[in-house]
């Protein structure tokens, strides 16, 4: 009953969230506007102040572990590769291989995994590591496959592969850590005045994000291209869990850098997956449904995930 109690505590109160953000969509309190204007904020303020309080806060360099970057790097790369490898095998409809990839792979690791692992530690723990792993090949390799499976021959080379590299290097989520490991090192520390306006922008970040999650989700689209859907949504949520998880348990993580992989593997994939289908002229309609499916059924697997590891003592 304890680790019932605990694997809910760690999820509903994210999920009842994302609920009220649809209602407020539903009865017109919020629009589509709204939703924009909030992923903006969330991508370029509130996530990155975030993660700038807690790395400086918590003394981010004691918790740095190369091997732990490594494996959330390569766990991301093969699943990326032995997904897209699966596809060309045994897709059918070739145009849709690379949305299917991408949307089989490509967590929410920001957003709900900030969520998530302040949920139950109180800080954003070692999301920023697992962020480092495994966010930039998210974006590496989304641009490679769209581009290699774009059903327009020729037009996804419009994104070049320097054009990602640039925008990996501006991205403000990864610009907050990298700020976030230098004021760590010089052990800085703000003045009362500046840390409690960091503090007031990162506690926006989490409602604000869920609101709009909630306000973007669309059920009419979880049931278009059900066949592949459901295959990615599997993968995305339970799939690569059941291969990576043992390992890192194997390896010795616990706790909160257990949970941070979990997020890496088992969260819903990101709404940004819909925005790079569509920019790489692929359909998008394969994406929205996935993205839809694992962020309505994710509230049931990761609360097992998280019973599941609560009742072996393991988070």
């Amino acid at each position: 009953m304890d680790s019932l109690i605990y694997s809910l505590n760690a999820t509903v109160p994210v999920f009842v969230v994302i609920v009220v953000g649809y209602l407020l969509k539903r009865i017109g309190w919020i629009n589509q506007g709204f939703i924009e204007a909030s992923n903006k904020i969330n991508f370029k303020v509130t996530l990155p102040a975030l993660l700038i309080q807690d790395m400086v806060n918590n003394n981010f360099m004691e918790k740095f572990e190369l091997g732990y970057v490594i494996f959330c790097a390569v766990a991301t790369t093969i699943s990326i590769l032995t997904m897209w490898f699966l596809a060309r095998i045994f897709m059918k409809d070739k145009s849709i291989i690379g949305e299917f990839v991408q949307a089989s792979y490509r967590s929410s690791a920001a957003v709900l995994g900030a969520a998530f692992i302040l949920n139950i530690y109180s800080d954003t723990g070692m999301v920023p590591l697992m962020i480092i792993g495994a966010v930039p090949l998210y974006n590496i390799f989304a641009v490679i496959i769209l581009t290699v499976e774009c059903p327009e021959k020729g037009a996804g080379q419009s994104k070049t592969l320097s054009s990602t590299l640039k925008g990996i290097a501006t991205n403000p989520i990864i610009l907050s850590i990298v700020a976030g490991v230098i004021l760590s090192v010089l052990n800085v520390h703000f003045p009362k005045v500046l840390d409690n306006t960091i503090s007031n922008f990162s506690k926006m970040a989490t409602p604000l994000a869920l609101i709009a999650i909630g306000g973007s989700f669309e059920f009419g689209k979880a049931f278009q291209k059900i066949k592949p859907a459901v295959i990615a949504t599997a993968m995305k949520l339970v799939g690569w869990a059941l291969v990576f998880l043992p390992i890192a348990i194997w390896l010795g993580y616990r706790d909160a850098k257990l949970m941070a992989i979990v997020i890496m593997l088992a969260s819903p994939a990101t709404p940004s997956c819909y925005i790079m289908s569509r920019s790489m002229h692929s359909e998008g309609t394969l994406t929205s449904s996935v993205i839809v499916l694992t962020t309505m059924c994710s509230a049931f697997t990761i609360t097992a995930i998280i019973y599941i590891l609560r009742a072996m003592g393991l988070v």
